[in-house]
């Protein structure tokens, strides 16, 4: 299994799923036991005893928003480095494999020095384009190039490709992956219950003994990524730059997957300092749920995890805060898409006590019974699809988008016209006890739901834990249910103020056609779905696509309603590829 690409795909999908979820308990509160070992790693523990398997995992607080110019990416990087290894972990002889890292650190070292001279040429117009392509590469580049391969080849002897996943799943054990976000990175597995010994091993070994190996094969694999998702996607490139005019100041504005001239640099020393400051235990969280002794597994977390060392450096800590945006600002672009529109404001962080408001006006908002649908599908046929609002609360900010597809003879302006109106409704009129009572009970049902699967309530622990406190499956439910009409009203003035909208217009390029399914999905659910298809598509590997089939079903109970749609799409799409793949016409597009 290449866990590469597993990782990228399954990791997205869980982490797009769990974007913005709103109360998540029901009137019980979820029995937490939290344990702080010496070494300062937090471990949240919940017994449940129904099924004999524990969804473990552990989450780095650390993501994109963390990373410095000139390492852009690096955090997702780590995302694939961390299934490399460790000293007994994947290779044969790891004091061979040593001395070839180091030498392949020095020709890197070399090559910088080229690299460097070369910026300064583009600067005065002497190079053209990329300086990394190759036709822009120096004779000694070429020779460094070169020099690179050959030891690249000669680690590779030495190297057992994918050892750490078949450890785990020759013990019994699925749904290894991972996956990182602005906030985030997040290393997951489900073990029989007999194993969890294995994991509390497993972990810390490479949180203690992590070995970079096949580091710049590798980044180079990140940055052939970037191209798929991003550089040849038909909207992601825009929606990255979207992302990059809406985040003035705080740094939201670093894509995951990183810049690309950041990727094509980045070396081993720089990441070594960049794990030994975000991936001290100091920094981390573990969590377990499932069938288990929390004496046993506090007895097992100082043993193994207990022995890590703490960081000596403390992790940076974010002081740069949003400016005020001061004016309304668009953007237009043309592309293999249908025609869509969406307003972004910004709005407030994870732990600002106006989220449970906002949570409410989403839902409000949102779903077949929302009033954005209502409106502008059934009264007004100015939409296709589901017109969608989303809130997305991060660690250090937080934005509110509301979208549409447009049908067939609607422009741009009309559909920015309804969807303003229906904000500026809630500006005015207070939403009636009625209607506020229907999505409060709805949450409280989702909430319901999502606690249901072990593996869900593990993810939920961890994220929360991060943008704010674990505790937040408790206490949400409670805020959720006192927020008023009044409150709804005050959110809606407060911040979707007009010198604050962000507008992207997406216009039909001559001659294209999205793919209808797709088209027929929004937001959130749209986007997951297109770039896991694009990728899903670029497999060659049945295992892969099976291993990803299975950790959707694991997830898709729990998955909010407006995901369904979505998920249903990609086992579809994947199905179909597997199939394709057994009958030798699954070629890589």
């Amino acid at each position: 299994m290449n866990l590469r690409r597993m990782s990228t795909v399954a990791g997205f999908v869980a982490l797009i799923l769990l974007t913005g979820l709103v109360a998540d308990a029901n009137e019980a509160n979820v029995p937490v036991t939290e344990v702080t070992l010496d070494n300062g790693m937090k471990l949240l523990l919940v017994e449940r005893h129904d099924s004999p398997r524990v969804a473990a995992g552990w989450i780095a607080h650390v993501g994109s928003v963390n990373e410095e110019s000139g390492v852009t990416g690096i955090a997702h990087l780590f995302e694939h480095m961390m299934f490399k290894g460790t000293e007994t972990i994947g290779t044969t002889d790891f004091e061979a494999e040593m001395e070839i890292m180091a030498e392949l650190d020095a020709v890197r070292a070399e090559m910088e020095i080229e690299y460097t001279a070369l910026r300064e040429a583009k600067r005065r117009g002497d190079v053209q384009g990329n300086i990394y392509l190759p036709e822009n590469q120096t004779p000694r580049l070429a020779e460094l190039r070169e020099k690179m391969k050959k030891l690249q080849e000669a680690q590779r002897e030495y190297i057992v490709n994918n050892e750490y996943d078949k450890i785990y799943t020759n013990q019994g054990a699925t749904s290894l992956n991972a996956g990182t976000s602005s906030d985030i990175t997040v290393y997951f597995v489900d073990v029989p219950a007999n194993k969890l010994e294995l994991w509390f091993w497993m972990e810390s070994d490479r949180l203690l003994n992590a070995v970079f190996r096949e580091f710049y094969s590798e980044r180079d694999v990140v940055r052939e990524e970037r191209r798929m998702r991003v550089e040849s996607d038909p909207t992601a490139k825009y929606d990255e730059q979207f992302d990059f005019m809406f985040w003035g100041s705080v740094p939201y504005h670093h894509p995951t997957i990183g810049w690309p001239s950041d990727v094509e640099s980045i070396n081993r020393a720089q990441a070594q300092a960049f794990f030994d400051t975000f991936y001290a235990p100091n920094n981390i969280t573990a969590a377990l749920v499932g069938d288990f002794s929390s004496e046993e597994a506090i007895e097992l977390a100082k043993k193994y995890l207990g022995r890590i060392p703490a960081g000596q450096t403390p992790p940076p800590e974010i002081i740069t805060e949003e400016i005020e945006q001061l004016q309304e600002r668009r953007m237009t672009a043309t592309a293999d898409t249908n025609p869509s529109v969406k307003i972004r404001w910004h709005a407030v962080p994870f732990v600002h006590q106006d989220r449970y408001a906002l949570d409410v006006l989403t839902a409000v908002l949102n779903g077949r019974t929302g009033r954005l649908y209502k409106a502008m599908v059934e009264e007004q046929t100015l939409a296709t699809g589901q017109p969608y609002a989303g809130f997305d609360s991060f660690k250090y900010a937080g934005q509110f988008e509301v979208g549409t597809d447009l049908a067939d003879g609607v422009t741009h302006e009309q559909a920015e016209a309804a969807l303003l109106a229906e904000i500026e409704k809630l500006k005015s009129e207070p939403v009636s006890e009625r209607e506020l009572a229907k999505v409060k009970n709805k949450e409280l049902a989702n909430s319901f739901r999502r606690l249901q699967s072990n593996f869900y309530l593990m993810f939920q622990l961890l994220i929360y834990d991060v943008l704010g406190n674990w505790d937040f499956i408790n206490t949400s439910p409670a805020k959720i249910q006192a927020v008023t009409a009044d409150d709804v009203m005050r959110v809606a003035n407060k911040y979707f103020r007009d010198e604050g909208r962000n507008f992207l217009s997406y216009f039909r390029k001559e001659g294209a056609e999205e793919d209808p399914e797709i088209a027929a999905l929004s937001g959130q659910a749209k986007s997951m779905a297109k770039q896991t298809i694009t990728q899903i598509n670029q497999i060659t590997d049945p295992a892969e696509i099976q291993g990803l089939l299975s950790q959707i079903e694991a997830m898709k109970g729990q998955a909010p309603p407006e995901f369904q749609g979505a998920l249903d799409l990609i086992v579809e799409r994947a199905q179909e590829r597997l199939a394709a793949l057994a009958e030798g016409t699954g070629e890589e597009e």
